[in-house]
């Protein structure tokens, strides 16, 4: 399983638009990420897309593996 992660000292939140499954913004303009498993290839294809066209470098996949 996959999740979005994001560096908050860099992020501006323009990925909000790209991802909103995963992404919203507060009040101030800050990143909230969700940190729910990315489910579905629709969604991870979004994630993927926000974290190639972030203009900052702030977001990236990291993928998690289960010890069975």
């Amino acid at each position: 399983m996959s999740r979005l992660r994001v560096n908050p000292t860099l992020c501006e939140g323009y990925c909000a638009e790209i991802v909103p499954e995963l992404i919203t913004v507060d009040d101030w303009g800050y990143p909230i990420v969700s940190r729910r498993e990315i489910e579905t290839d629709d969604v991870m294809k979004l994630a993927r897309r926000a974290v190639a066209t972030c203009p900052r470098l702030a977001l990236l996949i990291e993928e998690s593996t289960k010890d069975a």
